[in-house]
């Protein structure tokens, strides 16, 4: 089944929370772009500029709706409307 399904999501080096939402999407078997922002001033400024000024990292968008941060994600899984938003459901 082909989805029209656009996941990206602005990440930093070592970061706990990049990791868990990393691996939350990894268990929908999701594919997604992974924005590494450690470096790099320009998708850094992106991202607040997508976000409407947050600079923590992860940030997650979903078919460019942005979603929110690690603890976003989660709170979306645990409610049981995550998938609906990655059309698995």
């Amino acid at each position: 089944m082909e989805r029209d399904l656009k996941v990206e999501i602005y990440v930093g080096t070592a970061c706990g929370y990049c990791t868990r939402a990393l691996r939350l999407l990894d268990t929908k078997n999701i594919a997604y772009r992974k924005i590494d922002i450690t470096m790099n001033s320009g998708l850094r400024a992106d991202m607040r500029c997508r976000t409407g000024g947050r600079q923590t990292v992860p940030q997650i968008f979903i078919n460019n709706k942005h979603i929110g941060d690690c603890e976003e994600l989660v709170r979306l899984e645990n409610a049981g409307h995550l998938d609906s938003l990655l059309s698995l459901s």
